[in-house]
C-alpha cells in the first residue's frame, strides 16, 4: 500500500510547481516581448559564478546593456561586487530557502527597466539540488562547475545537468593541481543530456572564456 502522508507531500509539492510554473511564464513572455536574454546560472556554492559574472559585465559594458537579479540566503555581498561595476543590479536573500522561485523573481523584475536591457542576469543561490527544479521564466539554465568539486558531480546531481542548456566548466587552470578527470566529467554529462554545450574556462586567467562571450553575444541578438 502506498503511504498516504507521501501521497498528499507529493500532491503539495505538484501543486507547488504547478503555480511556480504558470507565474514563470508570464515572465518568460515579458522578457521575450522586450528581447531580452535571460540566462539563469546555477552553481555549487563556491564555484565562482560571481567571478565569472565579473568578467562577463566587464567584457561586455560598451557592446550590451545588463542587469542581475542577485539570489543569496543571506548578505547582499555578491550583488555589491556587481553594482560596482555600474550595473542596475537587485539583490533578493531568501532566508534559508536554497533555490529562488518566480515569486521572488516577479518582485526583482519591477527593480529593473526591462526597455534599457538587453541580458538580465540570474544568479540563482549556490546549490546542486533545488534550483534545477524551479523554472523563474528564464531564457535558459546555465550550470557552474569547478574543476575543484571533483568529476563525480553530474552522476551525484543528474537533474543539474539534464535541465541546463549550457555547462561552464571553471577553474581549468587548477587541473594540474585537482583530481579531476575532463573527459570523465564531460562525458557523464553528455550521457545525461547530450545537447549540452560545453565551455572550458578559468575566471582566474581568462582562458576559454572568448567562447563563452560569443555564445552571449549571439543570443542577445546584437549585430
Amino acid at each position: 500500500m502506498h503511504d498516504a502522508h507521501e501521497h498528499r507531500e507529493v500532491k503539495i509539492k505538484r501543486d507547488i510547481l504547478d503555480t511556480n510554473d504558470k507565474l514563470a511564464e508570464e515572465h518568460h513572455l515579458l522578457f521575450h516581448e522586450h528581447k531580452i536574454y535571460v540566462p539563469n546560472i546555477m552553481s555549487a556554492p563556491g564555484a565562482g559564478k560571481t567571478t565569472l559574472l565579473e568578467n562577463t559585465i566587464n567584457h561586455f559594458k560598451d557592446k550590451l546593456k545588463i542587469g542581475v537579479i542577485e539570489g543569496d540566503i543571506e548578505t547582499s555581498t555578491d550583488s555589491d561586487r556587481l553594482a560596482a561595476l555600474g550595473i542596475p543590479t537587485h539583490q533578493i536573500n531568501t532566508g534559508g530557502a536554497c533555490h529562488l522561485d518566480a515569486k521572488m523573481v516577479a518582485g526583482a523584475i519591477s527593480k529593473f527597466d526591462l526597455h534599457n536591457l538587453n541580458m538580465l542576469i540570474i544568479e540563482n543561490v549556490g546549490n546542486l539540488v533545488c534550483p534545477a527544479e524551479f523554472y523563474v521564466g528564464e531564457s535558459e539554465k546555465i550550470m557552474l562547475l569547478s574543476a575543484t568539486e571533483g568529476d563525480d558531480k553530474p552522476k551525484k546531481y543528474p537533474l543539474m545537468f539534464l535541465e541546463s542548456k549550457v555547462l561552464i566548466i571553471n577553474k581549468i587552470d587548477l587541473l594540474p593541481y585537482v583530481n579531476f578527470n575532463m573527459e570523465k566529467a564531460k562525458s557523464d554529462a553528455l550521457s545525461i543530456n547530450p545537447k549540452l554545450i560545453i565551455f572550458e574556462v578559468s575566471c582566474k586567467t581568462g582562458e576559454g572564456l572568448d567562447k563563452w562571450f560569443s555564445y552571449l553575444f549571439e543570443k542577445c541578438k546584437i549585430s
